[in-house]
């Protein structure tokens, strides 16, 4: 992980774009990126790629990362559980520490890194990401994705 932190400046130009189709009904484009194209050619950085397409297709995130959120809605999250809070009776005093509890259970839905991993839920994809990152000593970022759904 120190090796990884080191190189968070480094450029990722190289990387894959996975793709998935579920029985038609949801399609997924996922891009990650590494700095090399030895890593990118990888079948382990390929198998990575598509987990997280199946993460995607299985879970519906609207963001990579919370950073992505547009603040006029997660202000809006937040005046809704301070309202809900505040209607349950609980002392001014902690109504701010409820309200971060619930963001964070918020960021879990919405946000692909804060998702809990779809095999393995005792770990985020984030904490995935991570353990990726120390395999191969190398910045991988999931930049973007899109995923399509006709049943939305």
């Amino acid at each position: 992980m120190a090796k990884s932190e080191k190189r968070a400046d480094r450029a990722t130009a190289n990387g894959v774009i996975d793709s998935y189709v579920h029985s038609g009904k949801i399609g997924v484009l996922t891009e990650v990126l590494c700095e090399t194209d030895f890593v990118a050619k990888n079948d382990d950085f390929k198998n990575f790629a598509h987990e997280i397409s199946l993460q995607i297709a299985a879970s519906c995130p609207k963001y990579v990362s919370s950073d992505q959120i547009p603040a006029e809605e997660l202000e809006a999250e937040k005046k809704i559980y301070a309202a809900q809070v505040k209607e349950s009776g609980k002392p001014e005093n902690i109504i701010e520490k409820i309200v971060e509890g619930k963001l964070e259970t918020y960021f879990a839905q919405v946000c692909l890194l804060n998702q809990p991993y779809f095999r393995a839920p005792k770990m985020t994809v984030s904490d995935l990401l991570n353990e990726f990152i120390a395999k191969t000593g190398e910045k991988i970022v999931i930049s973007r994705f899109v995923r399509l759904d006709l049943a939305c």
